[in-house]
Order: structure tokens, then sequence, then C-alpha cells
């Protein structure tokens, strides 16, 4: 491209290069001046920018496995199969893993080979047992820990993904690096038959078509995992044909939420609660939603480690709760009828450490005593035996209920992949996945969380499935910045973004987070120590004297070009979405830019960056909390472009409206009849994402 003066203005005028396929990128920076008598400079001298890359891709994509992969083991049995996705190739590739023997589960490693002619990888990985990390990286893949998707950047401009399919058939599978850059499989099987280790790779001229691919056909593997009940089967068409009444899922997503865990902690009693909730409304914070958090419940142990105490009964504990769990919710209910729904904390398996041997749950239920994985919270502990988890989930859940509670947010579910004998693992890690999700859509239909569960196999075998309400999932843990996994889009649940303190250093960035991500909005102050005109700017009250969070209704991910660029990379991290109007033909773009650096840094936005754009469309772009407005532009626009600066732990929320022209006759102050007038519906102002009134 040359820049040219003509008639005292600047046009940006495009000239053919070259009319060629290279085979590899060509790279590319840019010289600039500020003003004619000023020096040229190169950009990536002065800044914190690399080369640009040009990638070309090829009319054809070749259609051989053998073209992206090298040397990959003959273990595998290779399936081109038809994907849903246009424009993609899709492979099965299937190899057998040893069986369990005894306690000690099956372990097989199979390589996929080398991914040929690649530049940038990106990898999402397992940073500990329940959570899940994106990890980036150039040349040889080598993520540190174990993987459950890679994707390869071609130098052909294609996108290779690698998906590694579990719970199915008790199969564990993970991807591993070797010194040579090779993508392992490791899988644990812990069924006393031989196993079958899954794998899908796609191909695609965008990573979201690639990674749409696999994920789609991932479901029809678990939606045919014989493993799941006809019963389980059969109470989730119940629950379904039922429905969901919508006033439940408007008021328990898109209600103001208050969790006890950060402002009150785990030294938790009622009279703290009902302390905390006054304060709240002496600042006229209307919450919509109550979560009573960890050590409500009646344990053994006390003062021991949280890992060593287990639960003994239902009921809450005496010395917090003298008069139970019903009369702290009908007091709450009663001074705060705002409070629409209590919900309380609880592990899956029931504490940290489990059950108590010695409580009321272990003599109203059979027992088992589990090995645990050496490590953080190795050892043993008493979980309820398989036969009686549903009949507990199911009384559990029915007093909860009786007494006022009508949510739950599960936790520690990661412990069934830390149970170490084969045995365990194939007996309880359905078992209790399905017997909790029963008895949640029985008793508490949509209004349940799940927390700490991003092992594979509850992924796959509950998150994944679509024969069931959307199920609330925390994606991340509670750390800046919010780094969604793509794949999250794809399955059945709604992100849960973690709990946030509205007085804290990283507030409003935390906040801004939350209010993009398509996910409820949960707030865990101590006591007084409020932002209130934080809070307003994510919420709006409404005329039935409640509050709403202000939540754009599809689920933000990150955007297609920054799925392969590094946390480490000094550039903003960018998490798009997209708000539907009233009306099917209206919508508004959103997009998060987070300064996740340890310093300043500018950068320019494209229009294109938005999810949802039209060519056709003409949009302003309104940043937040700025309330820039930018002049109308359309995609194909040579600058349609906005400068962004942001120091550290900045923040921007850029809106892009699109313009609807109306034209006014004789109206008075236009310059002449029948002039156009360009509008947009920029929704409330003064709020985070106040397009999301709308």
């Amino acid at each position: 491209m040359v820049t040219k003066i003509e008639n005292g203005k600047n046009w940006l005028s495009k000239r053919r290069l070259f009319e060629m396929n290279p085979p590899e990128p060509v790279c590319f920076t840019l010289k600039y001046r500020l003003a004619a008598n000023d020096t040229w400079k190169w950009v990536n001298e002065h800044s914190n920018l690399s080369d640009g890359e040009l990638h070309f891709q090829p009319r054809t994509p070749p259609g051989d496995l053998v073209n992206y992969l090298r040397d990959f083991s003959h273990e595998f049995s290779i399936n081109q199969v038809e994907s849903e996705t246009p424009d993609t190739l899709l492979w099965s590739l299937t190899a057998s893993v040893k069986k369990a023997d005894g306690k000690a589960s099956g372990i097989s490693e199979t390589s996929l080979g080398i991914p040929r002619s690649f530049s940038r990888w990106f990898s999402l990985v397992r940073i500990w047992s329940p959570w899940l990390a994106p990890r980036h990286g150039h040349g040889q893949f080598s993520p540190k820990e174990d993987a459950m998707l890679a994707s390869f950047l071609r130098l052909d401009g294609l996108h290779l993904v690698l998906l590694a399919v579990s719970g199915v058939d008790d199969v564990l599978n993970v991807f591993k690096p070797d010194e040579h850059g090779s993508v392992i499989l490791h899988s644990r099987n812990d069924n006393t038959e031989e196993g079958e280790a899954k794998v899908l790779a796609a191909v695609g001229t965008t990573f979201n078509t690639a990674l749409a691919a696999v994920m789609y056909h991932a479901r029809k593997i678990v939606r045919g995992d014989a493993s799941m009940s006809l019963d389980v089967r059969q109470e989730m068409k119940t629950a379904l044909d039922k429905g969901v009444k919508a006033e439940w899922m408007e008021n328990w997503y898109d209600g103001l939420t208050y969790c006890t865990w950060n402002g009150l902690g785990q030294d938790l009693n009622e009279q703290k609660i009902l302390d905390a909730l006054d304060i709240l409304k002496e600042k006229k914070i209307n919450i919509t939603n109550l979560l009573i958090d960890d050590n409500w419940q009646s344990l053994d142990n006390h003062g021991q480690s949280q890992f060593q105490r287990g639960w003994t009964d239902f009921e809450a504990n005496k010395e917090g709760f003298p008069k139970g769990l019903k009369h702290a919710a009908l007091t709450i209910r009663d001074k705060h009828p705002n409070i629409q729904h209590i919900g309380v904390w609880h592990a899956l398996l029931g504490y940290w450490g489990g059950v108590s041997p010695d409580g009321k749950i272990a003599q109203n239920y059979k027992t088992r005593e589990v090995r645990k994985a050496e490590g953080l919270a190795g050892g043993t502990m008493t979980v309820v035996h398989e036969d009686d988890v549903s009949r507990m989930y199911d009384d559990f859940y029915r007093f909860l209920l009786e007494s006022g509670i009508d949510s739950v947010k599960t936790d520690a579910q990661f412990f069934l992949d830390r149970m170490d004998d084969a045995d365990d693992r194939r007996r309880f890690m359905k078992t209790y996945q399905d017997a909790w999700t029963i008895a949640g859509l029985r008793y508490f239909s949509i209004k349940a969380i799940s927390c700490m569960s991003q092992i594979p196999q509850i992924l796959f075998h509950t998150q994944l499935q679509f024969n069931k309400p959307r199920l609330m999932v925390a994606p991340f843990a509670s750390s800046p910045p919010p780094l969604p996994p793509q794949g999250k889009s794809l399955a059945s649940i709604e992100p849960d973004a973690p709990h946030s303190q509205t007085s804290h250093p990283y507030s409003s960035f935390h906040a801004s987070a939350r209010c993009i991500s398509g996910g409820p909005i949960y707030i865990t102050d101590t006591p007084g120590q409020h932002d209130v005109p934080l809070i307003n700017s994510m919420t709006a009250p409404t005329i039935q004297r409640t509050t709403r969070i202000l939540r754009p209704n599809a689920v933000a991910k990150c955007i297609e070009a920054g799925v392969y660029t590094a946390y480490e990379s000094e550039r903003f991290l960018k998490v798009g979405t997209f708000h539907t109007g009233s009306t099917a033909d209206y919508g508004v773009s959103l997009l998060g830019i987070f300064n996740v650096s340890e310093k300043p840094l500018a950068e320019l936005v494209a229009l294109r960056d938005f999810d949802g754009v039209k060519e056709s469309e003409r949009y302003v772009i309104r940043a937040h909390p700025s309330e820039e407005i930018s002049p109308p532009m359309r995609k194909d626009d040579d600058f349609a472009v906005v400068d962004l600066e942001l120091g550290t732990k900045g923040w921007a929320l850029l809106s892009a409206y699109p313009l609807r022209t109306f034209t006014l006759q004789g109206s008075t102050g236009l310059p002449g009849e029948g002039a156009g007038t360009d509008v947009a519906v920029l929704g409330m102002m003064g709020k985070m994402t106040g397009a999301a009134a709308v």
C-alpha cells in the first residue's frame, strides 16, 4: 500500500503486490512519521509489535490427514467423517487402550506425530485438576501441562484442531508433547475391558470453524454413550418436557446476586448474613439472589484443615444456625422480600473431606472409603456408596427445598478425578454426575451451579450434553484476566464468572469482564465496602423495584484474531460477544478490551474485530467508560478503526451500533427537505453494557 497526497488530503490507495500463493507467510512491517519533516521510523523498532504475517490459504485444502500430521502411529485407526461445519475436513482417530488390572488403571501412549508446517500453536491445558487455561507458543509444540485441545496455525493459513475425547467407556485422554514436539495421546482406562482412545482432528480456514467441527462431532459421540442409563435419559426428557419457566431464568440469570464467600468467609453464621443484607439494603443495593457459600454445613473435626473435615448431617451447623436452615431462610425472606432465590454451597462428595464416617449421613446411607492421588488433599476419604448416591441426593435436595432453599452451587467436583483406584473411578465417576444432574433438574430446574468441574470426564459426559436445560458452570478461577475457552460457547452451559468484590484494586477490571461475559454477576463484598457507582454501572433498576444485570444474550469468547496471541505478548486481550435486540434484524456487537500486560499499551481496534458486523451496515463505535463515539464507518472502509490507549489494569468496553437512516420531511434545521438522519439506539448511558438493556 502507498499513501499519496492529492489536493491537500491524504488518500490511502491499494497496490497489488504479487499474484501467487507463496508456500510460507510473507512477513512485513511498517514505516511511519508523525509530520512531514520528521524522521521515518520502523514500527517494530519503536513499539511492542513484531513483524506482521500474511498467510495465503489454498483454494482447495489437501484432503488427506498425512498432509497435516507426519509420523503418527500406525496403531491409530483413521476414518474421515462428515463434518457438520461448512468448509472443514474432519477425521476420527481411535486406538486401543490397555485394560485396568485390579486397582491399577490401564495406561497407553500413542503418538499423533508432529503437526506439519505450522508457525503458532494454542492449547487448552489442565493447570490443575479442576481448572483449564490457555497456553500459546511458536515453533515446537511444548505445553508444560496435559492438554485437552490443541490448535495449530499452519504456514498456508489453515487451522488444524485436535480434540481428545474423554468420559466415554471409562477412558480419559489428554495430549502431552515429547522432546521432538510430537503430540502424544496419553490414555487412562479404568475399565476391566480393553478400552478405546478417541481423538478428533479438523482442518478449517478459521479456528472457530475447525473447533466447531470437532465439538459438534464430539456431541454425537457422547450422545451415543451407552453408560447413561435409560432412567437417567428418561428423567432428563421429562424435565425438558415440563419446560423451564421464563421467570426462573430471568431472575436466576439476570438478577444481581450476593455471595457470602469472600465477604463473610468460612466463619459463617446466620447473624452475619442478616447484618450483611441489612447493609446492602441501607446502600440501596437490591439483590435478587443470595448464595450462602462454604461452612454452613454440619461438619466433623472442628479446627482442622477443610480437607480433613467431613459432612455429618443435612441440617445446618448448630453453632452458626441454632434454629436451623429453614428458620434462617424464612427470616431472610421475611426481612428482605426482594430476595427471590436462596442458594447454598456444597461439595459434590459432601465436603472437601467427603462424608464423616461417624455422622448421620454415614448412618443412613452406605459408604465407602476411597484412596486419593498423592499431592494436595491426598490420603483417603469416605464417600456415599454408589448404590445410595441417587437416594442421598434425592433426600438432600428435598430437604433443601423444604427448608426454603431453591438453588445450589456444587463445588469440588474434580475430586472424582482425584480418586486413584480404577475400581473407584469406574463406579463413582458417572454415578455421581448423573445423580447430581437428575436431582438438580428434579428439585431446582436450571438453578444449579457446577464449580471446580473442568475435568474432561465431566466436560464431555455432563456439560456437552444438549438433552437438558443449560447448566451454569464456573469456567475459570478468580484471577485476572478473564480467558474464556472458545469451546464453552459450543457446550450446554452458561458461564458463571467467579464472584468479585467491588472495592478492590481490580474491581472495575473484573466487573467489566463479568458484564461482557454473558453470564451472571455475583458480588461478594465485605459488608459496608461497596462501590455503589460501579454496581450501578453493571445493573439497572426495574419498575418492580428489583435490580437487573445488563447481560448480553450471547456467550463471550476470545476473538478469532486473538486465539494465538499469548498472555505475555504485550497485546490487548479482546473478548467479543453479540446482543440481539427486541427485533431479529437489530443487534449490537460488543468488544471487551483488557490490558493484561505490565505496561501501558496502544492499539488500533478494527471494526472487523467485532462479531456479527455486516458489510452492508454502517456503524458507530461507543466506548465505556470514556463515552466517546466514533464517526460512522463500514466494515470494508479503509480506516474502519478506532485508536485505544490503556494503562496497566486498563480496560474498555466498545459497542458497535448499527445506524438506521430516516427521512424527515421538512424538519427545522435540516439542510434540505428530504435529507436523511442517521440514528443509533445506544441503550442505557453510563452503563458498561448499556446495549443489553434494549
